[in-house]
């Protein structure tokens, strides 16, 4: 295949990258700079895709690339910045996409589940209703902006993501320091849903996604609905350290206010059901199965 990708270096792009071009296919990155590589394509957030005879005819377009909503407490600078850099961004890179005289036949969008917003322990598939809150309206904008790709490619698949599991990067090289040491615990009541898939799930999903004919809207998360109290558990048991020092609610909604409410202590029970309608195979359907993957790789 020939595919662009945008956020190429990040936790889930570069394993993207590394995984189509271990079978064969041309992936070009999509940088923020003037390109010094022949696989490299210019991007500007602000602007779009930049002229290039490389853009076009490709196979498929996937956007990752968004600004980290996890990295801290959600000032208005912060908040400003994350919503600039999905719907604004995006429905840049589309209109760019329009001026090509062979666009990419399929545009594959990254979201998240946080789309879905807090709603306790209601089941959530892809056909349920977006929920209240900021990361839920970003959500919004954010596929409002790729479906505008559907008067340009033929088929327009947005990625909810649930948390991505590596101890690469991201959510649980965070977690794991004070699990390691002994201190580990629940957050909040620990009842809240954690949608979760590991990093090999979902550069596997994402690949399934391209050589299929899914279109819409499709929740990358694994099969298996657990609770935070339920992830710290595990995490502990992996590790063979005890999880008895629970965080309160008050104290993350002190720390990182409404980033806490809506990430740390929200509960999504997500299910992913186009991935299952359409025959995907998991490697780790279960957590236990994806921290011993990541944690005890030779065991």
């Amino acid at each position: 295949m020939n595919v662009a990708l945008s956020g190429a270096s990040g936790l889930i792009g570069s394993a993207l990258a590394g995984s189509l071009q271990a079978d064969g296919s041309c992936c070009r990155q999509l940088v923020r700079r003037t390109p010094s590589r022949p696989n490299e394509l210019e991007w500007r957030p602000e602007r779009g895709l930049a002229e290039s005879p490389a853009a076009e005819g490709l196979d498929a377009m996937i956007h990752l690339a968004g600004e980290n909503v996890a990295a801290g407490r959600w000032t208005a600078e912060r908040r400003s910045r994350i919503s600039a850099s999905r719907g604004p961004a995006t429905r840049r890179l589309v209109e760019s996409l329009s001026r090509l005289e062979r666009p990419p036949r399929v545009f594959v969008c990254a979201s998240a589940v946080g789309y879905y917003g807090d709603r306790g322990d209601e089941l959530l598939d892809e056909a349920s209703t977006s929920g209240a809150g900021f990361l839920a309206s970003v959500c919004r904008e954010w596929e409002a902006a790729a479906g505008t790709a559907g008067a340009v490619c033929e088929r327009v698949v947005i990625l909810r993501f649930g948390v991505v599991l590596s101890a690469r990067g991201g959510a649980l090289v965070r977690m794991l320091p004070p699990f390691r040491l002994g201190f580990g615990g629940r957050l909040g009541s620990g009842r809240q849903y954690f949608p979760w898939i590991h990093i090999d799930d979902a550069v596997a999903a994402i690949r399934h996604v391209l050589e299929s004919d899914i279109r819409g809207p499709v929740n990358l998360v694994a099969p298996e609905q657990l609770t935070n109290a339920d992830l710290t558990r595990t995490i502990a048991a992996t590790l063979g350290r005890p999880a008895l020092l629970p965080v309160p609610s008050p104290a993350l909604r002190l720390a990182f206010g409404t980033m806490a409410r809506e990430t740390l202590l929200a509960s999504a029970r997500v299910v992913p059901a186009v991935l299952r309608e359409t025959g995907f195979s998991y490697r780790c359907p279960t957590l236990g199965a994806a921290l011993a993957r990541e944690l005890l790789p030779d065991a």
